[in-house]
């Protein structure tokens, strides 16, 4: 293999995969874009997901638990409450106590509540929150699946759907790992109107965009009650995940398709423990009628009045453009070839949204190749391409979520529907926590990961004179480590 040959290889790994890793080269081989196209024919399920429980049952376990912590609390307040009822003196020759109790009797009352809430909290704190084990198996699975793959372009495709489709963690923890194996990784390389339909209908989706509860105002639910319409999923929906900001949609095309959702709602889990947790169309809650989105009537009367607009909506020739313009930044430049947007825009409508025609067409243009190696990794993919490079494929869920919350990219847990952006201003500030990170995990690593064999086998030699000649000098293993981990070599791509 020519050294350009090599160069192209480490691109193609650094820029389109996870990173490069023991033996990832040779995958590569010397067809870096041939590499990539065939990765895509691998299946991307998750075989080990098998032991983990499904968003619903997820969500049906954090429920019960809930359930149960809150009837130990309220067993707990009633029991604190008889026995401070039973400790009141009765008898005749305890008058002059209960005078004395009578006269301190307003801080009396607020110690016996205070005791008693205490009785209440430390009882359902003794009941376990499953929420967090759940979530801690789940990314385990989806890091080490980013670990072992030999180039991981597939598994960044994942990464880059599950944040365009976000939700977050610190609102519905339970369900956020199955949500991205559910409805994204098992769309990621299908057509877009089937991700869009399996996100947008997803239980997680719905809560996270506060839709379990929106009716329309002639609803059966909405004339019985105070409750109303919540616009938030329409609009998250057409401005973030499908049209994009500022193409042509009115407030009027928000509200008439928050219409066409309500209905939308998960099975609630308390009453029925099989099923709840799981997707349902509630028509008390849905507003009876036809509605008009983007001048186009529909006039369903069920769930299938949403979908007809969602799949309009994945047709639509600004989706093609929006979507096509989110891959090429997030891949190739914060700034991205128009040309090459054009292509790939071209390529989902040619083919009715076929994402992995979408995503050869991108590496098959020489305008995802130009240029050398400069955006800035995300903290998340910088992170994954350190721990790859030491051939590391095992990690502690724990710690390896807590760097990526020091980062500042909590894993499912971006701040805003938008998800977390993808252009170098937005990171740079925090790339003195990544030295932070780089010291720490070079500690850990430095007594079995060489950095001149990092360089020489892993790298194929492909790193910046100055570099190499920095960690030839460093003073310990250590260091040596995390001078190549904050290198540029490292942090972009």
């Amino acid at each position: 293999m020519s050294n350009s040959a090599k160069a192209e290889a480490v691109l193609a790994l650094h820029r389109f995969g996870m990173g490069p890793r023991p033996g990832s080269l040779a995958a590569v081989g010397t067809d870096p874009r041939g590499a990539l196209i065939a990765e895509l024919d691998r299946p991307l399920a998750l075989s080990a997901a098998a032991s983990l429980p499904t968003s619903a049952k997820a969500y049906r376990t954090v429920a019960d638990a809930n359930a149960r912590r809150a009837a130990r609390a309220k067993q707990a307040q009633q029991q604190a409450k008889k026995q401070q009822v039973a400790a009141v003196p009765t008898a005749p020759g305890d008058q002059a106590q209960a005078q004395a109790q009578t006269e301190g009797q307003a801080p009396a009352q607020g110690q016996e509540k205070d005791a008693a809430e205490m009785a209440a909290k430390q009882a359902a704190d003794a009941v376990p929150d499953p929420g967090r084990p759940i979530y801690l198996q789940e990314a385990k699975l989806r890091t080490e699946a980013a670990l072992a793959a030999d180039i991981g372009f597939a598994e960044r495709l994942v990464w880059f759907w599950s944040n365009h489709f976000c939700i977050s963690a610190y609102k519905i923890q339970s369900m956020s790992g199955a949500y991205e194996r559910e409805a994204i990784r098992a769309n990621a390389l299908g057509h877009f109107v089937d991700l869009l339909l399996a996100v947008e209908g997803h239980p997680a989706m719905l809560f996270y965009l506060d839709n379990l509860g929106s009716m329309g105002a002639n609803s059966i639910a909405g004339i019985n009650r105070s409750r109303g319409l919540n616009e938030n999923i329409a609009r998250e929906i057409i401005e973030l995940h499908t049209l994009g900001v500022r193409t042509g949609y009115t407030q009027d095309d928000v509200i008439s398709f928050a219409n066409v959702l309500t209905g939308w709602t998960l099975v609630p889990p308390g009453d029925n423990p099989e099923h709840g947790g799981e997707f349902t169309f509630n028509p008390r809650l849905h507003e009876p009628g036809g509605q008009t989105v983007l001048g186009k009537r529909y006039e369903q009367e069920d769930a299938e009045q949403g979908r007809a607009v969602l799949r309009d909506l994945a047709a639509h020739p600004a989706t093609a453009t929006h979507v096509a313009t989110k891959l090429a930044r997030h891949f190739v430049a914060d700034e991205p070839p128009p040309p090459l947007v054009e292509q790939m825009a071209k390529t989902f409508r040619d083919t009715e949204g076929d994402l992995k025609q979408v995503a050869i067409t991108m590496v098959s243009s020489d305008d995802a190749w130009r240029g050398s190696p400069s955006k800035l990794k995300r903290p998340s993919e910088w992170g994954v391409g350190m721990v790859r490079a030491t051939g590391i494929t095992v990690v502690d869920p724990t710690r390896f979520t807590a760097g990526q919350e020091l980062l500042g990219e909590g894993l499912w847990r971006p701040s805003a529907p938008k998800g977390y952006p993808d252009d170098e201003a937005s990171w740079i500030d925090g790339i003195g926590r990544r030295l932070d990170i780089a010291n720490n995990f070079a500690e850990r690593v430095a007594a079995t990961a060489d950095p001149q064999g990092i360089i020489e086998d892993v790298f194929a030699s492909q790193i910046a004179p100055e570099v190499k000649q920095a960690v030839g000098r460093a003073e310990s293993r250590q260091q040596a480590l995390a001078l190549l981990f904050m290198s540029a070599d490292f942090q972009r791509r």
